[in-house]
This record gives structure tokens, C-alpha cells and sequence, in this order.
């Protein structure tokens, strides 16, 4: 079983840039929603993916993930059959400690967002923390870029700080 185990945070500060080993652009679609099985594609740099995720844990940190690559001319394809409304960002990685932390700038109706994500091993991980993140939302379904794709950052009554 393909399992992921990740918490998400607020992003306080830019002061991760200047850590970055690494950055790249994502876009994705969505082809199912639901939250019992989200369907998404994705274009990472030039490599594509198709990815299903189940329901999340009670405690929001685990859920299954099944992905596989797929080329570009499948995800071309595929695009066309995606939900109203996508996803881009630019993605960072941080190496921090024992963990990478990947940091989401969102682009377009979710521009003033900023995400990151720190996958463990297991729910009981150690993770230290660099003071440039915020508040915790691991769990917070409004932070689900499946939820960003239909309810975009921007249109929120008060984005959360």
C-alpha cells in the first residue's frame, strides 16, 4: 500500500528561498473531487502524473497515495477531462534537518499563499521546525489544493494569516 504522511503549515516569511536547493513549477487539474477519491494530474517540470487520493486520516496526516508518471502527450490528453478550475504554483525544496521541506508559492486565484508540506515516515516522526513557518493546518480540508482548485485563496472572506 502507498501511503502519505505529511503535516502542512502556513508559510510566515520568504526567508526559505534562500534555502531552496531546488525549485520548480506545478500545474494540476482535478478529475474527481470527491473527497474519497480525489483524481488529479499533474506537470512537474516536464514530467506528468496521475495521482489518486483517498480520504484522510481522523488526525489529517495519512491518507493513501497512488501515483504513477505519465508523458506529456497523456496528460494533454487527460487535461481536457479536468473539474473547472486548476492549480499553479511554484514548489521549493528545503532541506531541513532530517526532512525536505517542500514550500507551494500559488500562483493566479491563489496568489498571497503560501503552503508547506513535510512528508514523514510515520505519524510519530520528529519534524523541528524553522521559525519561518506558521500556523499548523494539517487536516484543514481548505488547505487541500483539491478544495483551492473549486475555492480559490482569493475568494475566501477572510484568508487566514
Amino acid at each position: 500500500m502507498y501511503v502519505e504522511i505529511e503535516r502542512k503549515f502556513l508559510v510566515r516569511s520568504e526567508a526559505f528561498k534562500a534555502l531552496a536547493t531546488h525549485h520548480y513549477t506545478i500545474a494540476q487539474g482535478y478529475i474527481s473531487r470527491d473527497p474519497g477519491r480525489t483524481v488529479r494530474i499533474r506537470m512537474k517540470d516536464n514530467q506528468g502524473y496521475l495521482t489518486i487520493k483517498a480520504t484522510s486520516s481522523e488526525s489529517g496526516l495519512t491518507r493513501l497515495e497512488w501515483e504513477k508518471a505519465i508523458n506529456k502527450q497523456d496528460f494533454d490528453l487527460l487535461w481536457p477531462l479536468c473539474l473547472p478550475g486548476s492549480i499553479l504554483k511554484t514548489r521549493f525544496e528545503i532541506p531541513y534537518h532530517n526532512h525536505t521541506i517542500e514550500v507551494d508559492v500559488f500562483h493566479h486565484e491563489n496568489t498571497g499563499l503560501i503552503l508547506a508540506e513535510i512528508e514523514l515516515k510515520n505519524e510519530n516522526d520528529l519534524v523541528y521546525l524553522p521559525d519561518w513557518l506558521g500556523e499548523e493546518v494539517t487536516g484543514d480540508e481548505r488547505y487541500y489544493n483539491s478544495y483551492l482548485s473549486a475555492h480559490p485563496y482569493s475568494t475566501w472572506a477572510t484568508p487566514i494569516e
